[in-house]
């Protein structure tokens, strides 16, 4: 398959990452977040049944009074199926699944907790990833609510269920020296491979649809990270 984008080190394709993995070099490590079967596509954030998000917010105002639309998609109604769930888990020696929870994976100890202090609201208080990392439960914490983020660290969001700049950075880091690559195939806008290419780590995304192929090519080509 011929890369969408390729540049220092850096490798998008568009696809089904399936077709990638019979061709896929040994990689150090694979760091992800597959679709949990929820429906999160068709979540109604914006309310009145608008799947929206606002832009931002920023020292407690806010950054734009427009909200980002992500439109109707079905590719969050069925979980990543087991099978391929546990070719990814076996796949490089360092593993980090986003929704663990969501997925029969093995027993582990190294499990992340992600908590996006969202206050007293109906969504969930934190987002779980199992790991096969030799460590005791690892917790972060940065607020990640709509337009509310963690003070001086806004982002713009691409993707209805983007994670955080700071997590993807916190979860590579939790690997340790000496990794080399890593790949993510479900990469969404690309934030997993922003933050390997921070760190000077060779990382390998694939993605279904073609406009986060895009967003996610458009923010790796700056020079000037965009977050």
């Amino acid at each position: 398959m011929k890369p969408y984008y390729e540049r220092g080190g850096i490798a998008i394709y568009h696809g089904d990452c399936r077709e990638i993995l019979p061709d896929l070099q040994p990689i150090g490590a694979v760091v992800t977040d597959p679709p949990y079967g929820i429906g999160a596509a068709r979540k109604n954030f914006g309310g009145k049944g608008v799947r929206k998000h606002r832009s931002g917010i920023c020292a407690g105002k806010p950054i734009s009074p427009r909200w980002t639309d992500y439109g109707d998609s079905c590719w969050d109604d069925e979980p990543c199926p087991p099978e391929l769930i546990r070719v990814l888990i076996g796949l490089a020696p360092k593993v980090i699944l986003w929704g663990g929870n969501y997925f029969q994976v093995p027993p582990a100890k190294g499990w992340l907790v992600w908590d996006k202090l969202r206050g007293d609201t109906d969504f969930a208080d934190c987002e779980l990833a199992w790991t096969n990392l030799n460590f005791s439960v690892r917790r972060l914490r940065h607020r990640w609510n709509g337009f509310l983020q963690e003070p001086g660290k806004y982002e713009k969001r691409y993707h209805p269920t983007q994670k955080p700049l700071q997590v993807m950075r916190w979860c590579i880091g939790l690997l340790g020296d000496g990794i080399q690559s890593i790949f993510d195939p479900f990469m969404g806008s690309g934030t997993t491979l922003v933050a390997a290419k921070e760190r000077g780590i060779r990382a390998i995304g694939v993605e279904l649809d073609e406009r986060y192929c895009e967003i996610a090519a458009a923010r790796l080509a700056q020079e000037v990270l965009l977050v």
